[in-house]
């Protein structure tokens, strides 16, 4: 096997998205980071992390992420509503006499204990999940985990990109949730460049062009990655073509990657072949991102 690094990246955030999950999301963005010299590797997708189990990351340390939740102190609480008034998500109601909180409607702006007149409301911390942070080879493998019957991931998708934040010198690889939801942008405001992954059908396109509108809305330079590829006609390859979107790579439909991904093998440290094609990315990526520094800059 061939375990030379590739050489020569830039310091950038790279998002990896796509509309709905299988599509291959976490195939590009856990073969991208393990294929560079030294990465980070983010698994925002909170709801059900599974870059962790390619990696297989050592030397494990975990965080738990908390929100500030509002609690009331009935015996000052004089019944005015007005934190009820104010909450527009209805985590708040007056009934019977006294205040209820729902916690797990609760988005934690903090906007209720401000405006209480008679300090009723004061807040506590509530642990929605945590951050795994460990080590694979040259890769820092880093895991938010939501609890489960949690409302949002948010916090934690902020926890681990702020942790990240001020990283230089290193690729940093985001694996975002599927989707074009919350979490989605919260996973991508960040991210100097996005690979958008598709499947080569019509419902493929569909999933495909929802994100192709996040990007477009968020103004960041992107590509398309298409994955399963097989010989004839692929709906979303003509998509890219039609509205003149840089395709980025082709990763073909093929037995052998199949058994590697469905067995939680890194296919670049297991296959000169595809080590070939996510290197090949890999330079592709880092040159898009250069080009359009450098018309930013110009």
């Amino acid at each position: 096997m061939d375990t030379d690094a590739v050489e020569g990246e830039i310091d950038m955030m790279v998002a990896v998205l796509s509309g709905k999950g299988g599509t291959g999301k976490t195939l590009v963005s856990v073969n991208l980071a393990a294929v560079a010299k030294q990465s980070i590797y983010i698994d925002c997708d909170v709801e059900e992390p599974n870059g962790h189990l390619f990696f297989k990351p050592e030397d494990i340390k975990e965080e738990e992420v908390s929100v500030k939740i509002p609690v009331v102190d009935d015996e000052l609480c004089n019944g005015c509503r007005k934190c009820v008034d104010f909450c527009e998500f209805n985590a708040l109601s007056y009934i019977k006499d006294k205040l209820v909180i729902f916690e797990d409607i609760c988005h934690s702006c903090g906007g209720c204990v401000l405006l209480c007149p008679e300090k009723a409301l004061t807040e506590k911390d509530k642990v929605i999940g945590k951050i795994q942070k460990g080590t694979s080879g040259s890769v820092r493998v880093n895991t938010g985990i939501l609890n489960t019957g949690e409302i949002s991931g948010v916090p934690i998708i902020s926890k681990l990109l702020d942790d990240n934040r001020n990283i230089s010198d290193i690729p940093i690889f985001i694996d975002c949730p599927p989707g074009s939801a919350c979490v989605v942008m919260d996973s991508i405001k960040d991210a100097d460049y996005c690979i958008l992954v598709a499947e080569p059908t019509l419902f493929g396109v569909h999933n495909l062009n929802m994100v192709y509108e996040l990007v477009k809305i968020f103004k960041k330079p992107f590509g398309v990655v298409l994955n399963k590829c097989l010989e004839g006609e692929n709906p979303a390859e003509k998509f890219c073509l039609e509205r003149n979107i840089k395709i980025l790579g082709r990763i073909p439909f093929d037995n052998e990657l199949g058994m590697l991904n469905s067995n939680a093998k890194i296919v670049v440290r297991e296959s000169k072949k595809y080590r070939k094609i996510f290197s090949d990315l890999l330079e592709t990526v880092t040159k898009e991102v250069q080009r359009h520094e450098a018309v930013v800059n110009s």
